[in-house]
């Protein structure tokens, strides 16, 4: 794991917490010294980010592994404000905590985390390869493999976007509730805000979508939740 965060007192507590839960921790006092140390060591299983840090802020460094990392992100910061959470969510942060937080709630989160990160779709009941979208350059996705195309070109989700597609693809035409996909994607038992799963279906249309702006993929239902078409 990879803690990034700009204060000392935090950073040491918070890996002497976590290697106590038997976490191996890798700190970085900068975003840039995170992003180098993902260029020079590969990437960790997990990583924690502050937002306020002294030159390259959390926004632009979770930004910049998702460049060419889908690392599970955790945002660990003070600011509370709706606008940040989303921020920080569509910059593709996995989940998000503010400070001040008790140790119980990070390791919650972590395990589930992980838990999504050695799952991503129930091997028994996925098929090998599912035609989301047919035509030119269809949209397949191959959860075994964890894999998503667009016509011969791969599609790189994040390890959230990625179950999400899973869960709705699961049960094409059927509506889920946010509450319901919390449950699935999420973990069971995630304590988070409903919002986040807005967030991560805005970025997965982005992705997966031809037109973002008017999706035939994956359909809100207004004030029941989401569904997943397949044409």
């Amino acid at each position: 794991m990879l803690i990034v965060e700009d204060d000392d007192r935090v950073r040491t507590s918070l890996r002497l917490a976590l290697e106590d839960e038997g976490y191996a921790v890798d700190e970085a006092a900068s975003g840039e010294a995170a992003v180098e140390a993902l260029a020079r060591h590969g990437e960790p299983d997990l990583m924690m980010v502050d937002l306020m840090l002294g030159g390259m802020d959390g926004f632009t460094c979770i930004r910049t592994v998702r460049l060419h990392s889908n690392v599970p992100i955790i945002v660990v910061s003070a600011k509370v404000d709706t606008h940040d959470v989303v921020a920080a969510l569509e910059a593709g942060a996995d989940d998000y905590v503010t400070k001040p937080f008790e140790i119980k709630e990070i390791t919650a989160r972590l395990r589930a985390l992980r838990r999504r990160a050695t799952v991503a779709a129930p091997a028994d009941t996925a098929p090998q390869e599912q035609v989301l979208q047919s035509g030119e350059r269809p949209l397949v996705l191959s959860a075994g493999a964890g894999t998503v195309r667009r016509g011969d070109e791969e599609i790189h989700l994040t390890l959230t976007e990625f179950r999400l597609l899973c869960e709705l693809a699961e049960n094409p035409g059927r509506v889920l509730s946010r509450t319901a996909l919390l449950d699935r994607v999420w973990d069971r038992g995630y304590f988070g805000d409903e919002r986040i799963v807005d967030v991560h279906v805005r970025r997965l249309r982005t992705k997966i979508e031809r037109d973002p702006s008017a999706p035939a993929v994956v359909i809100t239902v207004r004030g029941l939740g989401y569904r997943l078409d397949v044409a």
